[in-house]
């Protein structure tokens, strides 16, 4: 037993590594933990051997897909349905072709370009398909976008985007079976009476110090995600959609939301994006750097090729355009997902992963640091924060996830 406590506390002392640097460096949390690691496992794993870690043990494991389940959760609680109800039209066509572009393209080149199987190509296309929602809410929050028309339309977008590519990894990889049937209409009686029960069983039970409200969101996650891995698929699914479903309820209840954050990036999401970063290759990186590189000249050029025109139409031009279509085109949290998903169930091989990875990572930094550097709509920013010098990296994350 002794030697969980000590990796217990080596994964943390790890994870505070990774705070400093995303502090010191301004940048977003989980791209610190993915790099740390990478690095750890690669320090530790030439000096003193690659199972020290113990990154594939059951007990990491099952924190690190805790800590993927209530991310995504709450990725979807940030929602605002208000939103949706002045911008439904420019989300829905913002964020489909933010979806299916690079999804297509990028599954393209993975396969015709890379010779990757068919299986392995559609995966390489869903991972590379996202919008992260954690960067580019935690830039329209700093900057004061996330007050404005114009941020609260990146926003929805955002949230299309990234619900395509949640449905997509669902669909494309699960096999159709009596259990799918099952899960199908379990998730439809459960996401239906959702918005109903929860505020009832609240309000009646509610705000004690027994913390009830977290149990109950942490038995719908566990109970939905266990269902859906029984019907061959991924635990994010229902989660994302859970969190979306009570947005309008949990989701302004900022007590719980805050608590709630706290357990996952306080504990569980150091698990899983350590865990990612330590499954990456870097002599395969090496090895073949035009894999990487195939890879992210695809997602940009099929996401920012047709979101420029899209997003133009609806009177968005100039930088204006520009820098919404390149806070479009970041990804972080839901392409690792999408990337881990795809090895733990070897539908990709141990250097393809570490080629994905590095896209997501890639993707994440380039295009935040482009945007706010050079095609920031000064304008539209609020007249307090205009003197502010916008970071052109990214900041820390909002407790949103990609």
């Amino acid at each position: 037993m002794e030697q969980v406590w000590f990796q217990a506390a080596l994964w943390l002392v790890l994870a505070l590594i990774a705070t400093l640097l995303s502090i010191w460096f301004r940048i977003s949390t989980a791209l610190s933990e993915i790099v740390v690691g990478t690095v750890a496992q690669l320090i530790i794993g030439a000096l003193i051997g690659t199972e020290v870690l113990g990154a594939k043990s059951a007990w990491v494991g099952f924190l690190a897909g805790t800590g993927a389940i209530v991310l995504t959760f709450l990725a979807g609680a940030e929602l605002d349905p208000g939103i949706f109800r002045t911008k439904w039209k420019e989300a829905m066509v913002v964020g489909m072709v933010g979806f299916f572009a690079p999804f297509l393209g990028a599954a393209a080149v993975a396969h015709f370009v890379l010779r990757w199987s068919v299986a392995s190509s559609w995966l390489a296309g869903v991972a590379l398909s996202t919008t992260s929602v954690a960067v580019v809410y935690a830039v329209m929050l700093e900057l004061g976008l996330n007050r404005t028309d114009f941020g609260k339309g990146i926003l929805a977008a955002c949230f299309v985007n990234d619900l395509g590519t949640v449905i997509a990894l669902g669909l494309i990889f699960s096999p159709f079976t009596m259990r799918t049937l099952i899960f199908v209409v379990a998730s439809v009686v459960v996401f239906g009476a959702l918005p109903f029960v929860t505020p009832w069983f609240f309000q009646k039970y509610g705000g004690r110090v027994s913390e009830l409200e977290a149990k109950y969101i942490l038995f719908l996650l566990f109970g939905m995600g266990g269902l859906a891995a029984w019907a061959g698929s991924e635990a994010v699914l229902p989660a994302y959609i859970i969190g979306m479903v009570l947005a309008g309820t949990v989701g302004k209840d900022h007590v719980l939301i805050r608590r709630l954050r706290t357990l996952t990036f306080g504990l569980l999401t150091p698990f899983y994006f350590i865990r990612a970063g330590s499954l990456v290759s870097v002599p395969a990186l090496i090895a073949t750097p035009f894999a990487f590189l195939a890879l992210f000249a695809a997602k940009m050029v099929s996401k920012m090729g047709p979101l420029v025109p899209t997003v133009r139409a609806f009177n968005h031009e100039g930088h204006q355009g520009l820098y919404y279509s390149l806070m479009m085109s970041t990804g972080l949290t839901f392409g690792t997902i999408s990337a881990l998903f795809g090895l733990n169930h070897k539908i990709i091989t141990s250097a393809q992963y570490s080629y994905l990875v590095a896209t997501v990572i890639a993707s994440a930094v380039i295009p935040t640091a482009i945007a706010n550097a050079y095609f920031m709509p000064k304008h539209l920013l609020p007249k307090a924060e205009t003197a502010v010098r916008p970071k052109a990296t990214m900041v820390e994350d909002a407790g949103a996830g990609d």
